[in-house]
């Protein structure tokens, strides 16, 4: 399937995330990195975090010093999750969103032949990250007496695929994580998640059905709407439930997929 049109480019709304603060991980590249733009167009001071320093370096200039700032950190690692959460708070006063973007995938694999590691870092990566994030800006959030916990799942969570078992089952964790959370928090702290059909994103090839094209094509094939979903347009549907538009809206796992979980 031949990619036949561009998808409008969603347009940010000025102001809408003005005097927020958010941490976006996973903010280098793809829907992370997206997101963190969006936020920053529509006002809201960003907190860049990603495990990949040189490509967080590549965009240390996306904003003004008062406005945004890089972290290189390991969204696994318990300590460093509250250490960027404090310097966040220390920089700006206050944690308003956490976005927990990132995420990796697993290639198409028979589950008798997924390694353990492989499966404990999928694991680690796409559900464990959000406890740990939950655990550490939950009081900061708690003493505001308000925020929004953010969590990138995956369409995969609702509707899973065959062979890629490791994978659906850590988002299927997240959408209930954020769900259970929504209830726990509530009414201070908003909780939702957002389900992308796979992006058109260089993390497409990780998923194991060959070059980008043909992932491109494989899985947009199973989308009614015949295409992937847009970085941009996850970062439109994240800033929304971010701002103070959504107010009412908690506990939330949103598609972004075209129809595929239908």
């Amino acid at each position: 399937m031949e990619k036949t049109h561009q998808p409008p480019k969603p347009q940010p709304v000025p102001d809408r995330l003005a005097g927020k603060v958010a941490i976006i991980t996973g903010a280098a590249s793809g829907m992370g990195l997206a997101s963190a733009r969006r936020f920053l167009a529509e006002g809201a001071k960003v907190v860049a975090v990603d495990l990949n320093e040189a490509a967080l370096a590549a965009i240390a200039d996306e904003g003004e010093a008062d406005s945004f700032f890089t972290v290189t950190a390991d969204v696994t690692d318990g300590a460093a999750v509250k250490a960027y959460v404090a310097e966040t708070v220390a920089r700006f006063g206050r944690v308003d969103i956490y976005f927990n973007s990132a995420g990796i995938p697993l290639a198409s694999t028979p589950v008798e032949e997924i390694e353990e590691e492989t499966w404990q870092r999928v694991v680690d990566v796409n559900l464990n990250a959000i406890f740990l994030a939950a655990r550490a800006v939950v009081p900061q959030m708690r003493e505001q007496g308000e925020g929004h916990l953010l969590i990138t799942a995956s369409a995969a969570g609702i509707r899973p695929r065959p062979t890629l078992s490791a994978y659906s089952a850590a988002k299927a964790g997240a959408v209930q994580l954020a769900r259970g959370l929504a209830v726990e928090l509530a009414p201070t702290i908003r909780v939702n998640a957002i389900c992308p059909l796979a992006a058109d994103t260089p993390m497409l090839e990780g998923f194991g059905f060959g070059t980008h094209d043909q992932a491109y094509s494989t899985l947009a094939a199973t989308s009614p709407m015949g295409r992937l979903v847009t970085a941009e347009e996850v970062a439109a549907s994240a800033a929304y439930l971010a701002s103070d538009e959504a107010a009412f809206i908690t506990g939330v796992a949103l598609p972004i997929d075209g129809g595929r979980t239908i």
